[in-house]
């Protein structure tokens, strides 16, 4: 690593499960701060446990943080607590309406122990009518329409990823970022909120727009008049799918010339890009003749040589041996096993580079065990050895630091 991380000294403390919460302090973890995931004791974050494709959750967003368990419904969990709130930057929490204050840990009481901490909410909804209800990413994918764009008609469907968990979790650690900011002039924290829902809404935004200026409702996306008139899935000779998407006018000359279509280049109904759109019923099928005609390979070296965007039908698994992200350091090993320790698998660093270092982010931390440091957390705040035994026999923390936890190489 080269440079410094970006948000090294910056102390936060993570109340988190799932998806929304621990992605927000994984974007924190990642560009340096020093995240403690405040884990509920005995237990835990209840994700360390979820079945089928949940699996991988914990795995995916708890790198690079460290964790301390609390009994926080206890009083002496409580006050271990706000003893670290004391010297925190920020507090971030994905718990459902009203869990915070019932641990006496909402932002009212909070702010009175640090007049100068950023407090994030994640929640379902901002602020409204709509403000205390519960709220899944699944959920709100259907109530903001983003499901029924996504299926074909009458097929709602949700998208293929937690999109909407992880951008609430960007937006709020955008949020806290202009927070800091406006902590460096006015010397005082304040309240940031982030929600699945208004995230989803605003990912309806352009098809809001779209709809008003068409005079009509925009249809699902399988369905939809395109706005380019060749964005579409070709099958080759040996039946493997491949993406094509021709955006421009320039784009569709050098694309006839590459496939050795002089007819097409040179027909008027081709001859822009909302002509070619109108003229989709048959040019497609015309189109799919020539690349029916060519084995994979060929038909993607004759796009790459015309300068066109295209892609086979990936899936999952195959990330992991992409050459541009194994040569780019955009895969870090980090080990699966939410208990600590197990196999190492290859998942995605943050999206982000720093001039042209993608190294600005590294993988520091494995995700941790329950209660691995927190020891070490409360001997940083003051507490003697003594004092952690009590509240360690007394069932108020986990120290679970007895096993030795991996660490990347």
């Amino acid at each position: 690593m080269s440079g410094t991380l970006p948000l090294r000294g910056l102390r936060v403390l993570e109340f988190s499960h799932t998806i929304m919460g621990p992605c927000a302090g994984l974007l924190l973890a990642d560009m340096g701060a020093d995240v403690v995931k405040v884990e509920p004791a005995p237990d835990g974050d209840r994700t360390r446990r979820l079945p089928g494709f949940a699996a991988g959750f914990f795995a995916t967003f708890n790198r690079n943080k460290r964790s301390i368990a609390l009994d926080l419904k206890h009083a002496e969990g409580r006050a271990a607590l706000h003893r670290l709130v004391a010297d925190a930057d920020i507090v971030l929490e994905n718990y459902g309406p009203g869990t915070m204050e019932r641990l006496g840990c909402g932002w009212e009481a909070l702010r009175d122990l640090n007049p100068r901490l950023i407090y994030l909410a994640l929640k379902g909804f901002l602020s409204g009518p709509y403000g205390n209800r519960p709220a899944l990413d699944e959920v709100v994918q259907f109530q903001t329409g983003l499901a029924y764009m996504t299926g074909p008609p009458g097929q709602p469907l949700r998208a293929g990823a937690s999109v909407i968990d992880i951008l609430g979790a960007v937006f709020g650690v955008t949020g806290v970022l202009a927070a800091l900011r406006e902590r460096d002039r006015t010397g005082q924290g304040q309240r940031v909120g982030s929600a699945l829902f208004e995230s989803s809404v605003f990912l309806m935004g352009s098809h809001m727009a779209g709809g008003a200026a068409v005079g009509e409702p925009p249809p699902p996306m399988p369905a939809r008049r395109g706005a380019w008139g060749i964005y579409d899935v070709f099958k080759a000779a040996c039946g493997t799918q491949l993406f094509i998407g021709v955006t421009s006018d320039a784009q569709w000359q050098r694309f006839c010339a590459s496939f050795g279509l002089p007819e097409l280049a040179q027909d008027p109904r081709l001859a822009t890009n909302a002509q070619r759109a109108r003229e989709r019923a048959w040019l497609l099928p015309r189109l799919q003749e020539t690349i029916g005609a060519l084995d994979f390979d060929t038909a993607t070296r004759q796009c790459a040589a015309a300068d066109v965007s295209c892609s086979p039908v990936g899936r999952p698994e195959q990330l992991a041996q992409d050459p541009h992200l194994l040569a780019s350091g955009g895969l870090l090993a980090t080990a699966i096993a939410a208990m600590g320790g197990g196999p190492e698998v290859p998942l995605p660093a943050l999206p982000l580079e720093f001039g042209e270092e993608r190294d600005r982010a590294p993988l520091r931390r494995q995700p941790p065990r329950i209660g691995e440091h927190t020891r070490e957390i409360l001997v940083s705040a003051g507490f003697d050895p003594g004092s952690i035994e009590a509240l360690h026999r007394s069932g108020v923390l986990i120290d679970g630091a007895a096993a030795p936890q991996p660490q990347p190489g």
